[in-house]
Order: structure tokens, then sequence, then C-alpha cells
């Protein structure tokens, strides 16, 4: 088969791209880093388009000949032209519209788990916003609404782990945690696998979590632990971390910490903002977050460093 994948260099698109390599198909990769190139990966074959998702025309002659599109493509921050009006409504929009033109019928849309309209949050707004335009494309169309996903690569690990050899101190959000449930991005690849190549879960939406459900101070402890690092865990308002998360915005190349993961994790990230259909019993997550687990996911081991910082980058 052909498959599309939209922002196919990034952590779930690179681990989609991966596992369908693998398998021999053939993978159209769009992203903002992409070359203009197509090469052999293994016993697959990729192609790889440069995109920023606003021409329709470089999309529509992307898709074509694709079984399947896996819309993979979101931002957590917004940066110069990077925003969530350009990528994830327009983005999405267009997608779609190209998808129409070349002929593809099955698009899967990565969403995420608290997304839903009119809540003041233009991350969670414009997600919901790019869910409505999928649902009313008239295409074979299935949204799954992740939650907090890892492994390496992701933003969770990499981060955690470089702040606790960098400072071993962390605030938890607020002074009452809501529960986490990390998600292994093998668990969420594996749904998005059986929609585009299986063709299961049409018209539906589903919302996909960890198997296990845990507050953060225990998700950083584990990890800590498989550091082989203290780490001194302690409750801070929510004010704080909002101000944190605007200067790691404007000073850091990949923000230790987001506005808008800020507000996910004051919410928690458990269950759907809104409702879901029930996903099937053999795809439901069965990974827990155990030291196995976290330390295969983990990256480099060290603390940050000028580079990470926008000025040196």
């Amino acid at each position: 088969m052909r498959i599309a994948i939209t922002g196919g260099t990034g952590f779930v698109g690179r681990h989609l791209a991966e596992r369908l390599l693998e398998e021999g198909h053939q993978v159209v990769v769009l992203s903002r880093r992409a070359k203009g190139n197509q090469r052999r990966s293994g016993i697959g074959e990729v192609t790889c388009i440069s995109s920023d998702l606003s021409d329709v025309t470089i999309l529509t002659q992307a898709f074509r000949g694709c079984d399947a599109i896996a819309h993979c493509a979101g931002i957590n921050r917004e940066l110069g032209s990077q925003t969530y009006q350009h990528i994830h409504i327009e983005g999405t929009r267009k997608v779609v519209e190209a998808a129409q033109k070349a002929g593809v019928r099955r698009v899967a849309l990565m969403s995420f788990l608290r997304a839903r309209p009119n809540c003041g949050f233009p991350y969670h707004e414009s997600k919901w916003a790019a869910e409505e335009i999928v649902r009313n494309s008239r295409l074979d169309y299935t949204i799954i609404k992740a939650g907090m996903v890892y492994d390496r690569g992701d933003h969770m690990l990499d981060h955690l782990s470089h702040a606790i050899y960098t400072v071993p101190l962390l605030a938890t959000v607020g002074f009452r945690q809501k529960p986490i449930r990390p998600l292994a991005v093998d668990d969420l690849v594996r749904v998005l696998h059986a929609v585009v190549v299986d063709g299961r879960l049409p018209e539906m939406t589903v919302a996909l979590t960890g198997a296990e459900e845990l507050l953060l101070s225990e998700t950083v402890r584990r990890v800590a632990e498989v550091l082989r690092r203290g780490v001194l865990i302690f409750p801070a308002p929510v004010l704080f971390h909002r101000l944190l998360a605007q200067v790691c915005e404007w000073t850091m190349r990949i923000p230790l910490v987001a506005k808008a993961q800020v507000q996910i994790l004051v919410e928690g990230v458990v269950e759907p903002a809104t409702p879901c259909d029930p996903l099937p019993n053999d795809l439901l997550p069965t990974r827990r977050f155990t030291p196995v687990e976290i330390e295969h996911g983990l990256p480099e081991m060290g603390p940050f460093t000028l580079g990470d910082l926008r000025c040196c980058a």
C-alpha cells in the first residue's frame, strides 16, 4: 500500500513511517523539514516532500496514488507563521481538499484527548476545529484523540530526563494533582496502522490513553529511579507554571513546558472532553509505564545545554 503521512518527521509520524516501511509499504512523508527525494528504507520505499500544508497543489500531487493519509502534523506552541490557525485548522482544511482532489478516501486524524470547542484555550479549540473539518469532509475518516504519548524522541521523557539531570527539582502543577495515563507510542501506532492499512474504525472518533493511571509526581519518580538520580518534588501554583511556560516558549527551541501543556496537566489526561466511540478490545493499549518502557524511550543522558536555547541554536 501507499500511505501519506503529514508531520512525517515528527514524533508520531516518524514512528508510524518506520512501522509501515518495515512491512514493505510505500510511504510519502510530508514535513517542513523533509527534502524532496525518494529512497528505500528497510524493505519499503519512502518519498520525502517538503510542505508546510499551505499549498493544496503540492499536497494533491503528494497524495495521488495513495490508499490512505495519516494526518499527524501538529504543534504545541505558536512560533512565527506556525500558528494553531495555520497548522491545525487551515492545514487540515487543505489536507482534506487535497485528499478529495487526489481521490484518497481514507484519512486518519491525530487529535488530542481534551480537544473541545469554546473552552478558551487555543490549542484545544484548534484541534476540535480540525476534527470538525474532517467529520464534515465526506471522507472515510477516523479521529484518534490521544493523551500524553511517550517514547524516544517525545517531549515528556526527553525534557523530564534532561530537567532531572540539570536541576533535580520538579514542581507539580497546582496543589492538587490531576492524574495522567502515559501512552506508549507503539500502542498509538498500532491503532493508526489498523486505520490506514486495515481500514478499521471507519466514521469513528476514538479516545486513546495508556494502560496505567498515575499522578505526575509518580511519573517523575519512576523516571528518576531509572536514571538513578534523586529528585525533590513539590507543588507550585498554576500561575507559576503559566509564567514558566511563557519564558520557556520565548527562550527554548523546544520548550521545557508550553502553555498548552500546562493546561493539559491542569485538567488531567485521563478522560476525553467529548463523547467518543468505544475502541475494540484488541486495540486497547497494553503497555504500562514500567522501567523497561521508560528506559527504552529515554534520550541520550545529560542536562540541558546552551544549544537548547533559541539564541544559541
